[in-house]
C-alpha cells in the first residue's frame, strides 16, 4: 500500500541579545502591511521546505550563513543559520540597497551567530 509521508515543518528561532530584544523581530514589526505580509510568506516557505527551498529564495553566504530573499516594493534580507534538530536561527534582517549584501550586515550575522554559539552551542 502506497502512502504520503507528512515531513515535519523546520522551527524558525529568533535570536535574542542577552538585552532581551529580538532584532529580526523588531524589523518585522516595523514593516507595513504588504512588505510584512511578504516578509512573512517568505519566512512561512523557510519554515515548509527548510534547506531545499534554495534560490531565488535562499543563498549561502559562507560559514555556515544563509540570507532569506523577500523581494516586495523593497528587498528584505533575513541571515540565519542552521542548527540541529529541523531549526533555522533568524538572526539579522536589514533592507537591501545595493547589489552586494554589504558587509557591515554579514558581520552583523555573523557576531550574532558566534553569540548564540556561544550561549547555547550548535
Amino acid at each position: 500500500m502506497c502512502y504520503t509521508e507528512k515531513v515535519a515543518a523546520w522551527t524558525l528561532t529568533y535570536y535574542e541579545t542577552e538585552q532581551g530584544r529580538c532584532p529580526v523581530q523588531e524589523y518585522v514589526d516595523a514593516l507595513d502591511g504588504k512588505e510584512a505580509a511578504r516578509m512573512t510568506y517568505g519566512l512561512d516557505l523557510l519554515e515548509a521546505f527548510g534547506i531545499v527551498l534554495g534560490e531565488p529564495h535562499t543563498k549561502s553566504i559562507g560559514n555556515k550563513l544563509w540570507e532569506l530573499r523577500v523581494i516586495g516594493r523593497r528587498h528584505h534580507r533575513v541571515l540565519y543559520f542552521v542548527v540541529s534538530g529541523r531549526r533555522f536561527v533568524l538572526l539579522h534582517a536589514f533592507l537591501k540597497k545595493t547589489r552586494k549584501t554589504p558587509r557591515k550586515e554579514i558581520e552583523t550575522g555573523k557576531a550574532r551567530m558566534a553569540d548564540y554559539i556561544r550561549r547555547y552551542g550548535e
